[in-house]
């Protein structure tokens, strides 16, 4: 070998080694960075005519792991979707009480007995009349504000989605912008590795926010795909968007770089963004739908008892709730038999009609009156009051009042008491009804598959979403005019226009609609619009059978005490209409009958159909045993979220410290490789130096 080669050759030596010492130097200044990778030198021995000719530098590489990258990368989105699960869970159940505390929720229910129970034993006291009221005042506001409480939660994971979205798109473009720094590094043989930390970053915090699949580029630089595959990054950055709506599922769609001018559907599995999209759609909206189905029921069974009760004296006008039907649709469907009496100021009867809806008759005290249908019944009654009382039906509400000071009691038969949908007559049409609601629940409306629907216009859009949240398609859903119940439900079910690809509609025998999903695999339902109309001026179809989560989730906050009896304890149904009284003989009311108030206090008692709601399913139980299993659960789910955060946090920091000790920087090793750059530095420049003295020698021979 010529002294030149052996120059080079020491050249390359030294040159490699400076390059080891420089890397090395790096690595050690960065011990303490976060999310610093260390620095390897990929080097090989050079070669002429197969001889070794010196080491050439391939490259600086990062120290990376891809399993423990992926890994890594999958822990942070789980660790970041179940942390936000778990804190707005908790902020839910917090809303709610302690079950066992004094002052929950559910505790300010049994104040609402306790307080019935207290005006029972003296139903004349005008104090104890105003404090049942308002402790149950108390429950109802209670419930609108938990509701309300848990809307706004929904709202603020609306904006931080779209925070969450914003930052995403921010990092996707960087990334990007990165691979062109990285690959020309790369090409012109510089150190990447200071692009490759930054790029590394980001895309942990991008992980953060939601699941990703990470690949080389084969030019330095990562491509970045969402979990179905999609390129979101790498040759352009694509462009994600949450399409949000007060009423339906919200979702997520992407715009890709060089793909399809029309947005594509994005699922996510896992991060903060899934987390809050989770409780968003699912979480919250099942609570809020569990509490109104709560306390619809609580109500329904309170006003069940004031609707078998009367004040003393009787009210001189009963009107009751707006049914969403029509006086026809209203009335069709009643079986059994039910009272209607006029009494005087000292609660005799002045005017008794018995009503057989199975017969379709009515009686007159005690004589035969007029026969009816459901389409004359308002006006055979008001033939069979006789002038001294008066009925009507509108806006979907039946009112029937006395004249000349003369009040109204209703009372079923003891034996066969009239009955649609699980009611009797006043209870179904809400005519006494303590607690009155702006909604429809618990949307029993009683009709039956043969009868008309009703609407008249308009159409109802359904949103379909699957399991990952990511919406499947809207369905457009319009009405036949003049069809039956039957057909609405055929409507909402064809394969070919409706929803029956992916679940179905039923009615069940109390007039309620309920959706449910086919197969194993989930599909969820909501409405984006609907602008249907039963008759003129009538609910819509979502409306009046609760069809959609927007529509069930906020009924917790649409009930309030009567009117008239909040500014007039007096009414309160405290006492029961004696039928066994003649007309004109003894009182059929009297004061100090509490027979009414103890029906009250034992509501709670009362058993009750609770339908589906949220993730509950239906049962049949007491109000106060659906009240106890419905405050655990929800500590059940909190408590649920709070392991599954602790567990995806645990296996995220272990995953993170395997990957730490793989990448990061270890002192020890980096001195090491610090003695041994040296040492080779300096035996290189020793061999120079040997090559110089010889150089020397054969110059002074030669000279």
């Amino acid at each position: 070998m010529s002294l030149n080669a052996i120059m080079s050759t020491a050249t390359s030596g030294m040159m490699a080694a400076q390059t080891g010492l420089r890397v090395t130097s790096d690595n050690i200044a960065n011990v303490n960075t976060t999310g610093y990778v260390r620095k390897t030198v990929s080097q090989s021995n050079l070669l002429s005519n197969g001889m070794g000719v010196g080491v050439s530098i391939d490259a600086i590489k990062r120290a990376t792991d891809a399993f423990l990258q992926s890994a890594s990368l999958n822990a942070a989105s789980e660790s970041g979707r179940a942390s936000i699960v778990a804190s707005t869970l908790n902020s839910a159940q917090q809303l709610f009480g302690d079950p066992s505390g004094s002052t929950s929720f559910f505790t300010v229910l049994d104040d609402v007995y306790a307080a019935f129970s207290s005006a029972q034993d003296d139903p004349s006291s005008s104090l104890l009349r105003t404090q049942a009221l308002t402790r149950l005042d108390d429950f109802l506001s209670e419930s609108s504000r938990i509701t309300a409480s848990l809307s706004k939660l929904g709202k603020d994971a609306d904006t931080r989605i779209a925070a969450d979205v914003g930052r995403v798109n921010d990092l996707l473009s960087q990334i990007d912008a990165l691979n062109t720094d990285i690959t020309r590094a790369k090409v012109a043989g510089a150190d990447a590795t200071g692009a490759e930390n930054v790029q590394s970053k980001l895309v942990d915090e991008l992980s953060t926010l939601m699941n990703v699949q990470i690949s080389a580029r084969g030019l330095g630089g990562v491509v970045v795909r969402s979990t179905e595959g999609l390129n979101l990054a790498g040759d352009g950055a694509a462009k994600v968007t949450y399409q949000t709506s007060a009423t339906a599922t919200g979702f997520l769609t992407v715009q890709l770089a060089n793909g399809s001018e029309y947005p594509t559907p994005l699922n996510i599995s896992s991060g903060e963004i899934r987390g809050l999209m989770d409780v968003r759609n699912l979480e919250l909206v099942n609570l809020s739908d569990q509490l109104g189905e709560f306390t619809s029921r609580a109500t329904e069974e309170i006003n069940r008892a004031a609707n078998a009760a009367s004040s003393v004296p009787a009210p001189t006008s009963l009107t009751g709730r707006d049914t969403g039907l029509d006086s026809q649709a209203a009335l069709t469907g009643f079986t059994g038999k039910t009272t209607i009496a006029l009494t005087d100021a000292s609660g005799v009867i002045q005017r008794r009609i018995d009503i057989d809806f199975t017969a379709g008759s009515m009686t007159v005290n005690g004589a035969a009156g007029p026969a009816f249908t459901p389409a004359n019944f308002i006006a055979q009654l008001n033939t069979a009051l006789g002038g001294q009382g008066a009925a009507g039906y509108s806006s979907g509400a039946l009112s029937i009042s006395g004249a000349g000071g003369l009040g109204v009691a209703v009372a079923d038969d003891a034996t066969t008491p009239s009955n649609k949908a699980g009611k009797g007559f006043s209870h179904y049409f809400g005519l006494n009804d303590i607690v009155r609601t702006s909604g429809y629940s618990p949307y029993e409306t009683g009709l039956t598959p043969s009868d008309p629907h009703g609407f008249t216009s308009g159409s109802m859009t359904i949103r379909l979403t699957d399991v990952e949240g990511g919406r499947i398609r809207d369905i457009p859903v319009s009405l036949t005019v003049g069809g039956t119940m039957q057909d609405m439900i055929d409507a909402l079910n064809s394969r070919a226009s409706g929803v029956g690809l992916y679940g179905q509609f039923s009615m069940n025998g109390r007039g309620q609609i309920n959706f449910t999903s086919n197969g194993a695999t989930q599909v969820t339902m909501s409405i984006v619009a609907d602008s249907t109309e039963r008759g003129v001026g009538g609910p819509s179809a979502s409306q009046l059978f609760g069809i959609g989560p927007a529509e069930r989730s906020t009924r917790g906050e649409k009930f309030f005490l009567n009117t008239a009896m909040d500014q007039n304890p007096k009414l309160l149904p405290f006492a029961k209409l004696d039928l066994t009284q003649a007309v004109g003989g003894n009182a059929a009311l009297a004061i100090g009958d509490g027979r009414g108030a103890l029906a009250l206090a034992n509501a709670g008692e009362n058993t009750a159909t609770f339908g589906v709601a949220g993730s509950a399913a239906s049962v049949t139980m007491t109000v106060a045993r659906y009240a106890a299993d419905f405050g655990g659960s929800i500590a059940r789910k909190a408590a649920t979220a709070e392991s599954r955060k602790d567990a995806a946090a645990a296996v995220s920091s272990e995953v993170d410290s395997q990957r730490q000790s793989e990448e990061g920087v270890n002192l020890d090793e980096e001195l090491i490789n610090l003695t041994t750059y040296q040492q080779a530095f300096n035996a290189s420049a020793r061999l120079i130096q040997a090559t110089k003295d010889m150089f020397d020698v054969l110059t002074g021979i030669l000279g």
